[in-house]
Protein backbone atom coordinates (compact mmCIF):
# COMPACT_ATOMS: atom_id res chain seq x y z
CA UNK A 1 0.00 0.00 0.00
CA UNK A 2 1.12 3.50 -1.19
CA UNK A 3 1.95 5.63 2.11
CA UNK A 4 -0.26 8.73 2.39
CA UNK A 5 2.56 11.03 2.18
CA UNK A 6 3.25 9.61 -1.00
CA UNK A 7 -0.47 9.88 -2.21
CA UNK A 8 -0.65 13.63 -1.42
CA UNK A 9 2.94 13.70 -4.01
CA UNK A 10 1.77 12.07 -6.35
CA UNK A 11 -1.56 13.98 -6.55
CA UNK A 12 0.24 16.90 -6.10
CA UNK A 13 3.24 15.79 -9.45
CA UNK A 14 0.44 15.48 -11.24
CA UNK A 15 -1.47 18.33 -10.78
CA UNK A 16 1.50 20.89 -11.65
CA UNK A 17 2.15 18.83 -14.84
CA UNK A 18 -1.24 18.84 -15.67
CA UNK A 19 -1.03 22.72 -14.66
CA UNK A 20 2.30 22.85 -17.12
CA UNK A 21 0.58 20.97 -19.75
CA UNK A 22 -1.90 24.03 -20.39
CA UNK A 23 0.45 26.72 -20.35
CA UNK A 24 0.61 27.33 -24.18
CA UNK A 25 -2.76 27.71 -24.42
CA UNK A 26 -2.89 30.70 -21.80
CA UNK A 27 -0.17 31.70 -23.61
CA UNK A 28 -1.34 32.16 -26.98
CA UNK A 29 -4.52 33.06 -25.65
CA UNK A 30 -3.08 36.15 -23.97
CA UNK A 31 -2.71 37.62 -27.70
CA UNK A 32 0.99 39.28 -26.34
CA UNK A 33 4.17 38.70 -27.58
CA UNK A 34 6.61 36.18 -25.69
CA UNK A 35 8.64 39.05 -24.16
CA UNK A 36 5.06 40.61 -22.82
CA UNK A 37 4.02 37.24 -21.89
CA UNK A 38 7.35 36.80 -19.97
CA UNK A 39 7.48 39.55 -18.44
CA UNK A 40 3.91 39.79 -17.19
CA UNK A 41 4.60 35.85 -16.07
CA UNK A 42 7.37 37.16 -13.44
CA UNK A 43 5.41 39.99 -12.40
CA UNK A 44 2.69 38.40 -11.19
CA UNK A 45 4.88 34.96 -9.85
CA UNK A 46 7.14 37.10 -8.44
CA UNK A 47 4.47 38.88 -6.68
CA UNK A 48 2.84 35.90 -5.49
CA UNK A 49 5.80 33.94 -4.42
CA UNK A 50 7.35 36.48 -1.93
CA UNK A 51 3.97 36.85 -0.36
CA UNK A 52 3.94 32.97 -0.34
CA UNK A 53 7.65 33.03 1.48
CA UNK A 54 7.55 35.34 3.56
CA UNK A 55 4.46 34.12 4.49
CA UNK A 56 6.22 30.60 5.44
CA UNK A 57 8.99 32.43 6.68
CA UNK A 58 11.64 31.66 3.94
CA UNK A 59 12.98 34.98 4.18
CA UNK A 60 15.41 34.99 6.30
CA UNK A 61 18.98 37.29 6.55
CA UNK A 62 21.80 35.12 5.17
CA UNK A 63 20.17 32.89 2.89
CA UNK A 64 22.60 33.62 -0.12
CA UNK A 65 26.79 34.42 -0.31
CA UNK A 66 27.81 36.43 -3.11
CA UNK A 67 28.83 33.24 -4.93
CA UNK A 68 25.53 31.48 -4.24
CA UNK A 69 23.64 34.66 -5.50
CA UNK A 70 25.14 35.01 -8.73
CA UNK A 71 24.66 31.57 -9.15
CA UNK A 72 21.18 31.42 -8.69
CA UNK A 73 20.65 34.72 -11.39
CA UNK A 74 22.77 32.95 -13.64
CA UNK A 75 20.23 30.45 -13.31
CA UNK A 76 17.37 32.51 -13.34
CA UNK A 77 18.85 34.47 -16.70
CA UNK A 78 18.61 30.83 -18.39
CA UNK A 79 15.04 30.14 -17.32
CA UNK A 80 13.69 33.55 -18.24
CA UNK A 81 15.13 33.46 -21.61
CA UNK A 82 14.05 29.92 -22.00
CA UNK A 83 10.67 30.46 -21.48
CA UNK A 84 10.84 33.50 -24.04
CA UNK A 85 12.37 30.98 -26.71
CA UNK A 86 9.24 28.29 -25.51
CA UNK A 87 6.92 30.89 -25.97
CA UNK A 88 8.28 32.16 -29.26
CA UNK A 89 8.10 28.74 -30.47
CA UNK A 90 4.61 28.41 -29.36
CA UNK A 91 3.52 30.41 -32.54
CA UNK A 92 5.84 29.15 -34.98
CA UNK A 93 5.59 25.66 -34.55
CA UNK A 94 2.39 24.80 -32.99
CA UNK A 95 2.47 24.35 -29.42
CA UNK A 96 2.38 20.03 -29.58
CA UNK A 97 5.66 20.38 -31.65
CA UNK A 98 7.69 22.98 -29.67
CA UNK A 99 6.72 20.79 -26.93
CA UNK A 100 8.18 17.35 -28.17
CA UNK A 101 11.36 19.54 -29.00
CA UNK A 102 11.42 21.29 -25.89
CA UNK A 103 11.27 17.22 -24.50
CA UNK A 104 14.93 16.59 -25.09
CA UNK A 105 15.80 18.41 -22.86
CA UNK A 106 17.53 15.41 -20.90
CA UNK A 107 20.05 15.05 -23.36
CA UNK A 108 21.08 18.78 -23.54
CA UNK A 109 21.62 17.85 -19.61
CA UNK A 110 23.85 15.00 -20.05
CA UNK A 111 25.68 16.78 -22.58
CA UNK A 112 26.56 19.60 -20.00
CA UNK A 113 27.39 17.16 -17.66
CA UNK A 114 29.92 16.16 -19.43
CA UNK A 115 31.28 19.58 -20.22
CA UNK A 116 31.03 20.90 -17.06
CA UNK A 117 30.88 18.98 -14.28
CA UNK A 118 33.27 15.92 -15.61
CA UNK A 119 29.99 13.26 -15.57
CA UNK A 120 30.73 10.05 -18.15
CA UNK A 121 27.03 8.92 -19.92
CA UNK A 122 26.72 5.25 -19.63
CA UNK A 123 26.48 3.48 -22.96
CA UNK A 124 22.69 2.97 -22.46
CA UNK A 125 22.14 6.86 -22.47
CA UNK A 126 24.10 7.65 -25.29
CA UNK A 127 22.49 5.06 -27.40
CA UNK A 128 19.04 6.76 -25.66
CA UNK A 129 20.44 9.86 -27.21
CA UNK A 130 20.74 8.81 -30.88
CA UNK A 131 16.99 7.81 -30.77
CA UNK A 132 16.13 10.85 -29.35
CA UNK A 133 18.26 12.48 -32.31
CA UNK A 134 16.27 9.96 -34.59
CA UNK A 135 13.09 10.91 -33.28
CA UNK A 136 14.29 14.93 -33.56
CA UNK A 137 15.10 14.32 -37.39
CA UNK A 138 11.25 12.99 -37.89
CA UNK A 139 10.23 16.12 -36.41
CA UNK A 140 11.65 18.66 -38.16
CA UNK A 141 11.62 16.77 -41.45
CA UNK A 142 14.16 18.56 -43.08
CA UNK A 143 14.32 16.88 -46.61
CA UNK A 144 10.31 17.63 -47.12
CA UNK A 145 10.44 20.66 -49.34
CA UNK A 146 6.22 20.88 -49.16
CA UNK A 147 6.60 21.73 -45.65
CA UNK A 148 3.37 23.79 -44.37
CA UNK A 149 4.54 27.22 -42.61
CA UNK A 150 8.31 26.61 -44.74
CA UNK A 151 11.24 28.23 -42.82
CA UNK A 152 8.64 30.00 -39.83
CA UNK A 153 8.30 26.54 -38.71
CA UNK A 154 12.05 25.32 -38.33
CA UNK A 155 12.53 28.55 -36.45
CA UNK A 156 9.89 27.34 -34.41
CA UNK A 157 11.65 24.49 -33.76
CA UNK A 158 15.10 25.66 -33.55
CA UNK A 159 13.57 28.20 -30.89
CA UNK A 160 12.66 24.92 -29.04
CA UNK A 161 15.98 23.44 -28.79
CA UNK A 162 17.10 26.64 -27.57
CA UNK A 163 14.85 26.46 -24.67
CA UNK A 164 15.47 23.12 -24.27
CA UNK A 165 19.57 23.70 -24.28
CA UNK A 166 19.17 26.85 -21.69
CA UNK A 167 16.40 24.58 -19.19
CA UNK A 168 19.78 22.39 -19.35
CA UNK A 169 21.79 25.20 -18.47
CA UNK A 170 19.35 26.57 -15.44
CA UNK A 171 19.67 22.39 -14.05
CA UNK A 172 23.36 22.43 -14.20
CA UNK A 173 23.69 25.59 -12.14
CA UNK A 174 20.95 24.76 -9.96
CA UNK A 175 22.33 21.51 -9.11
CA UNK A 176 25.49 23.45 -7.03
CA UNK A 177 22.68 25.40 -4.89
CA UNK A 178 22.11 23.19 -2.42
CA UNK A 179 20.54 24.18 1.54
CA UNK A 180 18.47 27.10 -0.58
CA UNK A 181 14.18 26.42 -0.75
CA UNK A 182 13.71 25.99 -4.14
CA UNK A 183 10.49 28.25 -3.90
CA UNK A 184 13.01 31.31 -2.29
CA UNK A 185 15.21 30.25 -5.62
CA UNK A 186 12.07 30.26 -7.84
CA UNK A 187 10.85 34.01 -6.76
CA UNK A 188 15.36 35.33 -7.00
CA UNK A 189 14.81 34.22 -10.40
CA UNK A 190 11.42 35.83 -11.31
CA UNK A 191 12.20 38.95 -9.82
CA UNK A 192 15.55 39.23 -12.12
CA UNK A 193 12.98 38.63 -15.18
CA UNK A 194 10.88 41.38 -14.14
CA UNK A 195 14.23 43.63 -14.00
CA UNK A 196 16.21 42.02 -16.87
CA UNK A 197 12.60 42.24 -19.72
CA UNK A 198 11.30 45.35 -18.56
CA UNK A 199 13.55 47.41 -21.72
CA UNK A 200 11.50 44.55 -23.95
CA UNK A 201 7.85 44.98 -22.55
CA UNK A 202 5.62 46.94 -24.31
CA UNK A 203 3.30 48.90 -23.33
CA UNK A 204 1.85 50.38 -26.14
CA UNK A 205 0.81 46.72 -26.82
CA UNK A 206 -1.05 45.62 -23.61
CA UNK A 207 -4.05 43.37 -23.69
CA UNK A 208 -7.70 45.10 -24.84
CA UNK A 209 -9.74 42.66 -23.33
CA UNK A 210 -10.38 41.15 -19.59
CA UNK A 211 -9.88 37.72 -20.29
CA UNK A 212 -6.24 38.46 -21.88
CA UNK A 213 -5.43 40.07 -19.03
CA UNK A 214 -6.90 37.02 -16.82
CA UNK A 215 -4.53 34.83 -19.02
CA UNK A 216 -1.34 36.55 -18.05
CA UNK A 217 -2.27 36.78 -14.68
CA UNK A 218 -2.76 33.48 -14.31
CA UNK A 219 0.77 32.59 -16.10
CA UNK A 220 2.25 34.12 -12.93
CA UNK A 221 0.04 32.97 -9.97
CA UNK A 222 -1.12 29.91 -11.39
CA UNK A 223 1.57 28.78 -13.63
CA UNK A 224 4.30 29.64 -11.53
CA UNK A 225 3.29 30.17 -8.06
CA UNK A 226 0.64 27.43 -7.36
CA UNK A 227 2.67 25.55 -9.96
CA UNK A 228 6.41 25.54 -8.40
CA UNK A 229 4.82 24.94 -5.09
CA UNK A 230 3.12 21.92 -6.21
CA UNK A 231 5.91 20.56 -7.72
CA UNK A 232 8.67 21.50 -5.19
CA UNK A 233 6.42 19.91 -2.21
CA UNK A 234 5.78 16.84 -4.31
CA UNK A 235 9.64 16.16 -5.58
CA UNK A 236 10.01 16.16 -1.34
CA UNK A 237 7.73 13.59 -1.30
CA UNK A 238 8.22 11.06 -4.11
CA UNK A 239 11.09 8.76 -5.17
CA UNK A 240 12.42 10.09 -8.33
CA UNK A 241 11.10 7.49 -10.70
CA UNK A 242 7.86 8.68 -9.75
CA UNK A 243 8.33 12.59 -10.41
CA UNK A 244 10.19 11.66 -13.73
CA UNK A 245 7.34 9.20 -14.77
CA UNK A 246 4.85 12.30 -13.70
CA UNK A 247 6.29 14.66 -15.72
CA UNK A 248 5.15 13.14 -18.75
CA UNK A 249 1.87 14.17 -18.40
CA UNK A 250 3.37 17.71 -18.95
CA UNK A 251 3.65 16.78 -22.96
CA UNK A 252 0.44 14.56 -23.01
CA UNK A 253 -1.75 16.73 -22.02
CA UNK A 254 -0.19 20.16 -24.04
CA UNK A 255 -0.35 17.94 -27.17
CA UNK A 256 -3.95 16.94 -26.35
CA UNK A 257 -5.16 20.50 -25.96
CA UNK A 258 -3.19 21.34 -29.08
CA UNK A 259 -5.32 19.32 -30.78
CA UNK A 260 -8.79 20.10 -28.54
CA UNK A 261 -8.29 23.87 -28.64
CA UNK A 262 -6.18 24.53 -32.11
CA UNK A 263 -7.21 21.34 -34.17
CA UNK A 264 -3.30 20.98 -34.54
CA UNK A 265 -2.64 17.60 -36.43
CA UNK A 266 0.61 15.69 -36.54
CA UNK A 267 1.15 13.95 -39.73
CA UNK A 268 2.29 9.63 -39.11
CA UNK A 269 6.65 10.78 -39.55
CA UNK A 270 5.86 13.65 -37.01
CA UNK A 271 3.81 11.17 -34.34
CA UNK A 272 6.79 8.29 -34.91
CA UNK A 273 9.23 10.87 -34.17
CA UNK A 274 7.60 12.27 -30.92
CA UNK A 275 7.52 8.94 -30.04
CA UNK A 276 11.05 8.12 -30.22
CA UNK A 277 11.89 11.45 -27.99
CA UNK A 278 9.04 10.78 -25.33
CA UNK A 279 10.43 6.57 -25.23
CA UNK A 280 13.90 7.89 -25.18
CA UNK A 281 13.46 10.60 -22.59
CA UNK A 282 11.31 8.52 -20.40
CA UNK A 283 14.49 5.81 -20.52
CA UNK A 284 17.10 8.46 -19.35
CA UNK A 285 14.29 9.83 -16.84
CA UNK A 286 13.72 6.83 -15.73
CA UNK A 287 17.72 5.07 -16.02
CA UNK A 288 16.06 2.13 -18.48
CA UNK A 289 19.04 -0.09 -18.97
CA UNK A 290 20.08 -0.90 -22.78
CA UNK A 291 20.41 -4.82 -22.84
CA UNK A 292 21.63 -6.10 -26.55
CA UNK A 293 19.55 -8.92 -27.39
CA UNK A 294 21.01 -12.40 -26.06
CA UNK A 295 22.92 -10.38 -23.71
CA UNK A 296 22.57 -11.95 -20.07
CA UNK A 297 21.45 -10.03 -17.36
CA UNK A 298 24.04 -9.59 -14.56
CA UNK A 299 23.67 -12.13 -12.02
CA UNK A 300 21.91 -14.79 -13.93
CA UNK A 301 23.13 -17.94 -14.59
Amino acid sequence: MIPSTERVGLAQMAAAMTLSGTLGVFVLESGQSAWNVVFFRCVFGALSLFLYCWARGLLKPGLFTARTLALALGAGAALVLNWVLLFSAYRLASISLATAVYNVQPFFLIGLGVLFLGERPSRGKLAWSVVAFAGLLLVLRLGDTNLAGGSAYLSGLMLGLGAAALYGVTAIIVKRLKGIAPQVLALVQVTLGAVMLLPMADFNALPAQPAQWGCLVALGLIHTCLMYILMYSAIQKLPTTSTAALSFIYPAVAILLDFVVYGHRMDASQIAGVALIFLAAAAVSLNWTWRMPGRPRAGAA
